[in-house]
Parts: C-alpha cells; structure tokens; sequence
C-alpha cells in the first residue's frame, strides 16, 4: 500500500468517525435539521426494537422530535466502532459499515430542566449498524438500525 492509499484510508476512517459522532450530537441536542442532513436522499432509519419507528430520515426524525420532547437531558455514549470499507462500481472505499455500541442515558423532563443536577431517570444500551455511503458532500448515512439489548427505567 502506497502512502497516498494509506491516508486516504486514514482521511475516511476520520470522516466515517466524524459522521457517527455528528449523528449522536444531532440526536442529543435535538437538532432534527441537522440530523436529516446526516443522511443521503433515500436515507432510512430503524428504531423499531427500541420501541420507535423504521421509516425515512424525514419521517423519523419528526418521530424522534415528537417522542424525545420528554428527556430534559441525552447524552449519547457511542464507543467500540467497527469500519469495513466496501466497493461501488469498481471504487474500492464507496460505501462503509459501521457497528458500533451505545450507551444513552435520558433525564425526565418533568420538574428538571437542562441545567438541573442529579442522574438520568432512564438509561438503554445497545449497537448501532450503520450503512454508509461516500457522495458528492462527503459520508452520508444510508441507513441505520439500532439494536437495543437492554434499558433501565426509573424505580
């Protein structure tokens, strides 16, 4: 492998990381504009086995904007990503996979506001795969599932 190849693997291994990063900070911060721009045109999203939706980046982010309107406060914790690199019509590095786990603790936001101390009221864990694909505007996610393994909900 040439030097150019190797940082060009490093440049997307750097982007693909930057995106799932972006994809976290959109959900957290509820920037649902954002959060669209994550994806390409025909982008999908799966949050079925966490109890939401599967359906368009449009469609679900209006979901995730209606159903997180109750946490005051998400913080997502995404560590121990896995990237593949795949091939599109002969170009080796046109597409990527992603798995990597999360951890998503969540504050009620009944009585708390942003500011407010204490600890989350409910706390989920589970692994994102992520189906990415290179384009004209850089990394963009094609689709996403999440998988959820497990949650803690208030006492």
């Amino acid at each position: 492998m040439t030097q150019r190849v190797e940082l060009a693997a490093v440049m997307d291994r750097l982007a693909v990381d930057g995106l799932v990063t972006d994809y976290a900070v959109a959900v957290d911060d509820g920037d649902w504009t954002a959060y669209r721009q994550l994806f390409t045109s025909d982008g999908r999203a799966d949050y079925r086995s966490a109890g939401g939706i599967e359906g368009d980046a449009g469609n679900v982010s209006s979901w995730l904007a209606e159903n997180l309107r109750v946490f005051a406060m998400r913080q997502h914790l995404i560590v121990n990503r896995q990237v593949r690199f795949g091939i599109l019509e002969q170009d080796t590095g046109d597409t990527a996979r992603v798995q990597a786990d999360y951890v998503n603790p969540m504050r009620l936001a009944a009585g708390h506001d942003d500011s407010a101390a204490g600890p989350p009221d409910f706390v989920c864990g589970g692994r994102y795969s992520f189906g990415l694909l290179r384009t004209d505007d850089g990394w963009r996610v094609r689709e996403v599932v999440v998988r959820e393994k497990w949650r803690r909900l208030p006492a």
